[in-house]
């Protein structure tokens, strides 16, 4: 069974930095990535990294995220800096397992930048 805990949200001033981890167990994983979905929004992309670790960004979030993986630790990480409101949002943790299609999501972890 596939479980990912994210973690690492919170509340912080614009310009500051937090990082998300989520931990993933119960197999080997394909892409992991991070999205988020602000209230009245439709939930968007924000980065993902395949297992090779070629990544990719939101035009948003460029520059400013850094994603990352252990893969011996079956973890993704998120490194937030110069934070905005904008990016006030929940993020939730996505992968799959090699060689599967199906998606598993966590549960989220709240990210809230006040101005």
């Amino acid at each position: 069974q596939v479980q990912l805990v994210e973690s690492g949200g919170g509340l912080v001033q614009a310009g500051g930095s937090l990082r998300l981890t989520c931990a993933a167990s119960g197999g080997i994983f394909n892409t992991m990535g991070w999205y988020r979905q602000a209230p009245g929004k439709q939930r968007e992309l924000v980065a993902t990294i395949t297992s090779g670790g070629v990544t990719n960004y939101a035009d948003s979030v460029k520059g400013r995220f850094t994603i990352s993986r252990d893969n011996t630790k079956n973890t993704v990480y998120l490194q937030m800096n110069s934070l905005k409101p904008e990016d006030t949002a929940v993020y939730y943790c996505n992968t799959r397992r090699m060689y599967e299609s199906k998606t598993y999501w966590g549960r989220g972890t709240q990210v809230t930048v006040s101005s």
